[in-house]
């Protein structure tokens, strides 16, 4: 693994170079790589054909084939989204209050990059472009290890965001991507917590728990998205309803799309035939508990194992609970911390449903699919975490830095 070792020490040797930017100059470079992937949309097209093609020919899942789909307005969003990125406030900036202490010491904390930041990521060669932008722009060193499905895309977003890199006189070592489909070098990089601060992984329950297992270095979890949606007694049925479908079916194989919904038992009756008649319109597969088959037709006995599953795919798992008390101990057992929706006109429920769910994001009266870091302001995302050390949510440019302490003295020493 002498190619991995030198790649990753020349990652590395960057950061001094990158300490030295100022933020206009990183702004301008993440402008030039969202200029970059315009201007190459065609090639960035004609590879992604190739991969797309070899993904429906091995029959991969229709989630992943979505995942892995480019076409030109996602080349648009990805460049827009670069741009935003660019706008945002520079995650470096020292703008920290200091405290003067006792003895004369003035102390504060400011912001620092992490260093190199190694992304682990299955077919989303989107995420090639959004994580050098965000690494880049806080600062640090990349290094992208792409899935094999997704290869082709991936090598051809790198050489767009390269050449912006050349342009603007920097080192496209910053952005180092491993292409080698070779499977031993994910378990060599892994091991190298002398050369990378983070590892990110990105991708199916089997991947991230297989990162987590074996690396050195310290991970960003988030094994899976099981969202749910309760609709309280004080529900407001016509916005429960466009709730439940947006968060259903817009892309059910992404990991904030709803994957079981409860329901109040008062509400139940008039509810659920609204929504199992809007669902079974657009193909979704229902699977229900005793009382959801008892109050509508066509669906399926859920079995345990549906509870607290992933479907990424147009099924969905169906509850009626006694109460607010119900709902926020199924969530507690079957939820995975990533997001979860009320919807309900009572103030004091929203605020309980609030307080007491344990998840990155929670929602009050609007779609689980707004729990991603463009729809919340930060340009793009590098990841969700659903671990709490040391981000918890959708992660952008802060979370890419750390606080650092400076003293300033006049000599003092320690009696």
């Amino acid at each position: 693994m002498m190619a991995l070792d030198a790649r990753l020490r020349a990652a590395r040797a960057t950061l001094p170079a990158l300490l030295r930017l100022s933020a206009a100059q990183r702004d301008a470079s993440v402008r030039a790589m969202a200029a970059q992937l315009r201007a190459q949309c065609a090639a960035i097209l004609a590879a992604n054909a190739v991969d797309l093609a070899a993904a429906q020919a091995a029959q991969r899942t229709p989630a992943l084939l979505d995942r892995l789909r480019l076409d030109e307005a996602r080349i648009e969003a990805l460049a827009k989204a670069l741009e935003t990125i660019a706008t945002l406030p520079d995650p470096l900036r020292d703008d920290a209050p200091e405290r003067l202490r006792p003895n004369g010491l003035r102390v504060r904390q400011v912001p620092a990059p992490l260093g190199v930041i190694a992304m682990v990521y299955e077919a989303r060669p989107n995420v090639t472009a959004d994580a050098a932008a965000l690494c880049f722009k806080a600062g640090n060193a990349c290094v992208l290890r792409g899935g094999s499905e997704a290869r082709h895309s991936n090598a051809a977003i790198a050489a767009a965001l390269h050449a912006a890199l050349g342009e603007t006189g920097i080192d496209p070592a910053c952005v180092m991507v491993l292409d080698d489909p070779d499977r031993q070098l994910l378990g060599a990089l892994l091991q190298r917590d002398d050369l990378v601060d983070l590892i990110i992984p990105r991708g199916g329950e089997a991947l991230i728990r297989h990162v987590v297992a074996t690396s050195r270095i310290p991970v960003i979890r988030h094994y899976q998205g099981v969202c749910h949606l309760y609709v309280d007694r004080a529900a407001e049925l016509e916005r429960a309803l466009r709730l439940l479908i947006n968060g259903k079916t817009s892309r059910p194989g992404v990991c904030n799309a709803l994957e079981c919904l409860l329901v109040h038992a008062d509400i139940a009756p008039r509810f659920l035939p609204l929504a199992v008649a809007a669902l079974q319109e657009r193909g979704v597969e229902l699977r229900g508990c005793e009382r959801t088959l008892a109050l509508a037709d066509g669906i399926t006995a859920a079995s345990e194992s549906d509870w607290g599953r992933e479907f990424l795919d147009l099924i969905l798992a169906i509850r009626v609970v006694d109460d607010l008390d119900s709902a926020l101990e199924h969530i507690r057992r079957y939820g995975s911390n990533h997001t979860e929706v009320i919807d309900s006109a009572d103030a004091d429920a929203c605020a309980r449903f609030v307080r007491e769910v344990d998840a990155s994001a929670v929602v009050v009266n609007a779609s689980s699919r707004f729990n991603d870091g463009g729809e919340l302001g930060l340009g793009a995302e590098i990841g969700i975490a659903t671990s709490k050390l040391h981000a918890y949510g959708p992660m952008g440019l802060d979370a890419l830095t750390c606080r650092k302490w400076v003293l300033l003295g006049e000599g003092q020493v320690r009696t």
